[in-house]
């Protein structure tokens, strides 16, 4: 609080004297060259938060929203930023009392989420709408119901409050750990399906010994977990690639959640306003822009494009059967069926969901505010997309856990370990499939129950890999 108090002094002192302090006495955007009299300062700074209060489209959560507002906080303390303490109470005030805005998801081209952060202002003047008590009001009744009174925005408050990539940052942080906790779903599902196929864990225990870092942290649980069981003689000399390769692809998935989470945290403590308060004087900044964190997480959405094809290719390999004598369409012996091979359109129709999803957006062109500012990440809509990669990669690990069931099944093995746990979650929603029937239904629950964090937390105590567990907080 020092420090807030030491750069507020900075910005105050300016603004005495009458030198424009960007988005404190001027105008911002196109309109950034206005200066405003000392009569107009309230007023300005009052309308700015209320001009930005424009988002559409379904809602953040409110796990979102509190820690977008933690991490505004949080950059604040830096003493960059040069917003009043009374802010920073303001919004801890929030915290405290569990008041959430009401922030709709649509607003922002990811460089300050203007349209997302302005939601979340505006509740702090008693304007717009907020969660409290679980019930959904107007803002100013929220926080009469909180006992907290209405924030009267000062000069630099508007702009701090609204300026900042702080709900981006927050979002990020909630689908990057999903992604962690669907990666290690993932890689149980391979394990099993792996087993079923009789594929040789030879491979694994080279990527444990020489590959990367990824490569060696999963190569080494996957060949630790093969150890455990009853491992099938293999079936060939060489597999196909995608068993062959499974640490060298849940490896790479691996280590880019492991560094975009990390560029990600970098960010939750750097100030990212404009302007900022350095060694006494106000300088305009370029820090708005988090482009560093956003290539992370695109590599990352890269990643899952290959870790969806790796489950795609070893649900056709199940599907195809031949291996350990496995019958095609994994049809029971004597059953008059057409078995699991149609369900590869939907797993294809997923890995494709999954891929078109992992183009970047980073790099497209936009220009507003008079050509002043044509940068941006579209960091909200990467998430976005990230949460929907996420939720169909679920869903093609409970199809492969699926067919890996009935695989188990017909070969008579009897799973142990980690991939017993995955076979009995199956076999407690979708029987062993012996004549034909609707699967829509098993299906979805299927999904429900491969992303459940009771399963992850099941895998993850059963066979932990503390290295990646521990960063993301996965025992929990």
């Amino acid at each position: 609080m020092d420090r807030v108090r030491s750069a507020r002094t900075v910005i105050t002192d300016r603004i005495a004297l009458g030198l424009p302090v960007y988005g404190a006495n001027t105008g911002v955007g196109s309109m950034k060259d206005k200066l405003w009299t000392a009569g107009d300062l309230d007023q300005f700074n009052a309308s700015l938060v209320k001009a930005h209060h424009f988002g559409t489209g379904p809602l953040f959560s409110s796990s979102v929203v509190r820690k977008a507002m933690a991490i505004r906080v949080n950059t604040a303390l830096g003493g960059h930023t040069g917003c009043s303490v009374e802010l920073v109470n303001a919004f801890l005030a929030l915290l405290e009392h569990d008041v959430v805005p009401a922030v709709h998801r649509h607003g922002s081209i990811g460089c300050a989420d203007i349209g997302l952060m302005g939601q979340v202002a505006s509740v702090l003047t008693g304007v717009g709408k907020a969660f409290y008590g679980g019930e959904l009001l107007d803002a100013s009744e929220a926080l009469i119901r909180a006992g907290i009174t209405p924030f009267g925005m000062q000069p630099r408050d508007a702009l701090a409050a609204l300026s900042v990539n702080a709900t981006a940052y927050a979002a990020a942080a909630e689908v990057i750990r999903e992604a962690a906790s669907g990666v290690r779903v993932l890689m149980v599902t391979g394990l099993m399906s792996s087993l079923a196929l009789g594929a040789s864990a030879d491979p694994w225990r080279v990527a444990a010994t020489l590959g990367t870092r990824g490569e060696a942290l999963v190569g080494s649980w996957l060949y630790g977990q093969s150890d455990m069981v009853d491992w099938p003689l293999p079936t060939a000399i060489h597999d196909p690639l995608s068993l062959r390769m499974t640490a060298q692809v849940f490896g790479a998935a691996a280590d880019t959640l492991v560094v975009a989470a990390e560029r990600l945290l970098d960010a939750t403590y750097l100030s990212d306003d404009n302007p900022v308060v350095l060694g006494g004087q106000v300088h305009s900044s370029g820090a708005s822009l988090p482009l560093t964190t956003t290539l992370y997480i695109e590599t990352a959405q890269i990643a899952f494009s290959h870790v969806a094809r790796n489950v795609l290719n070893r649900c056709v390999l199940l599907s195809n059967g031949v291996r350990r004598n496995l019958p095609i369409n994994l049809v029971a012996p004597g059953e008059v069926a057409s078995g699991l091979g149609p369900l590869m359109k939907l797993a294809v129709e997923l890995y494709m969901r999954v891929q078109s999803n992992a183009v970047p957006l980073s790099a497209q062109s936009i220009v507003v505010a008079g050509g002043l500012e044509e940068e941006a990440t579209f960091l909200p809509l990467i998430v976005e997309r990230m949460e929907a990669q996420v939720r169909d990669l679920c869903q093609m690990g409970a199809i492969e856990a699926l067919l890996s069931a009935q695989a188990v099944d017909l070969l008579g093995d009897k799973p142990q370990a980690t991939a017993k746990l995955a076979y009995d979650r199956v076999r407690d929603i979708s029987p062993m499939y012996l004549q034909d029937r609707p699967l829509s239904e098993e299906i979805e629950a299927l999904r429900r129950a491969f992303s459940c964090p009771d399963l992850r937390r099941s895998f993850v105590s059963a066979a932990p890999m503390p290295e990646f567990d521990d960063f993301f907080a996965l025992a929990i």
